[in-house]
């Protein structure tokens, strides 16, 4: 697949000042926010979209906390974020809400999954090698919780896996729940 790439820009925020790169892939448009210096190791989270926690604040899931977490990490230490356009664990926001509305009848997040016909989890990461590699990356430490991540980087030396940790809310207990049990979560 031909991938389309931007030019960089600066982009500040009120999490730092960082530099932003584009990566079209077909219909989908990835983005990677960066903090130089990159370093030999750099510091690396792969964060898939969440419109509605990393947008609208939602509390069913941690998605926006995480993505926060890692934004202030990387403002700190340099690095870089690889946000991916894989809503809902890759089904689609129409499908998420179908999801969240299974969730509210008392299905857990795999659960609805299911019903609506999909994997737990229909996310893939070629991406997040095909950004590496064009950064001339080789070796990183990853910024995730997700075993499925680690497992997925297959050319990609990971040297340190950094947890991120985020305490639950009444809203998101169960769902963080099942990621740990079910999932496998390194929570």
């Amino acid at each position: 697949m031909k991938i389309e790439i931007s030019e960089i820009a600066n982009l500040p925020s009120r999490f730092g000042t960082f530099k932003i790169q584009s990566f079209k892939e077909g219909i989908k448009e990835h983005l990677v926010i960066f903090k130089e210096p990159l370093g030999e190791i750099p510091l690396v989270r792969v964060h898939s979209e969440c419109l509605t926690g990393d947008s609208i604040g939602s509390l069913k899931c941690d998605c926006r906390d995480q993505l926060e977490f890692a934004l202030k990490t990387v403002e700190q230490n340099g690095g870089m974020v690889i946000y991916l356009r894989q809503e809902g664990r890759n089904i689609g926001l129409l499908n998420k809400v179908n999801a969240y509305a299974l969730q509210d009848k008392g299905f857990n997040t795999i659960e609805a999954n299911h019903q609506l016909g999909f994997l737990d989890d229909e996310r893939t990461y070629e991406m997040v090698e095909f950004i590496l590699d064009y950064f001339k990356i080789t070796k990183i430490k990853l910024l995730t919780n997700n075993p499925k991540k680690i497992e997925s980087l297959k050319h990609i030396d990971i040297v340190e896996r950094i947890p991120v940790i985020i305490p639950s809310n009444k809203f998101n207990a169960g769902y963080l729940k099942t990621k740990k049990e079910q999932m496998g979560h390194l929570l």
